[in-house]
């Protein structure tokens, strides 16, 4: 089972006070980037792995998605997403992305965001998404670089000459990471690169965009302090078609 770090207290109540969490998707510095690889939805039947506190399944909804099937782990976020949806055709289950059961070849697009990096067997859950999807459907998803997942200790440092830098290590060895982030012992999977493209193809999707996230001028002009997600990538967003 996935750890569900999410309904520990102190973590909930200091992920709810993040800026995604209460301005929603346009709140995440990231969500231009990703918008722009979404299929057209108008119709689509839609998977959110990991849906949160229903962000992006209330957008397909707005964007005209027949269904969504929202899904997270977390019985806090379920119950904040019902909370806060309106929209009959959002189905919100709770449910462990590392054992998913989906039915074959019943959904048209499938999404998540910032959830695959905490599951384990991430070619399993490839594999119950590949065959849930029509063929021709896409998948779009966001997940921590692992450069910055990778160090031991995920923090700025500076060096001799007051350079600040990423103390990036151990990054050929993937498997778990465990950090204090808004919690103690959050636990994370680190995969390399060359890791995660080769699952997606190994499944039998197509990789189509590749995005190692970093904000551009306008962005950096409105939030200078992104500056810093210029020396080393935070996200990274894919999109492959089955």
């Amino acid at each position: 089972m996935a750890q569900n770090i999410y309904d520990r207290p102190e973590f909930f109540t200091g992920y709810s006070g993040m800026r995604r969490s209460v301005h929603g998707l346009d709140g995440a510095s990231e969500w231009p980037a990703v918008r722009a690889l979404l299929p057209d939805l108008a119709g689509k039947r839609v998977v959110d792995l990991g849906c949160g506190f229903g962000w992006f399944s209330r957008f397909a909804v707005s964007q005209g998605a027949a269904s969504v099937l929202a899904l997270d782990i977390s019985e806090k976020m379920i119950a904040r997403a019902r909370a806060d949806t309106t929209e009959a055709a959002i189905t919100y289950e709770i449910a462990d992305l590392e054992h998913l059961t989906l039915a074959q070849a019943s959904f048209d697009f499938a999404y998540s965001s910032l959830a695959l990096h905490y599951i384990e067997d991430f070619a399993g859950l490839v594999a119950t998404v590949y065959r849930a999807l029509l063929p021709g459907s896409h998948f779009v998803f966001t997940i921590e670089h692992p450069i910055f997942m990778a160090p031991t200790n995920p923090a700025w440092a500076t060096d001799a000459e007051g350079r600040r830098i990423w103390p990036l290590d151990r990054y050929s060895v993937e498997g778990p990471r465990t950090t204090d982030w808004l919690a103690k012992g959050v636990v994370k999977q680190h995969r390399k690169l060359g890791t995660t493209f080769n699952t997606l193809n190994a499944a039998g999707f197509a990789i189509r965009h590749v995005e190692e996230w970093s904000p551009n001028e306008d962005e950096l002009h409105d939030n200078p302090d992104w500056a810093e997600e210029l020396d080393r990538p935070m996200f990274l967003l894919i999109a492959v078609q089955r």
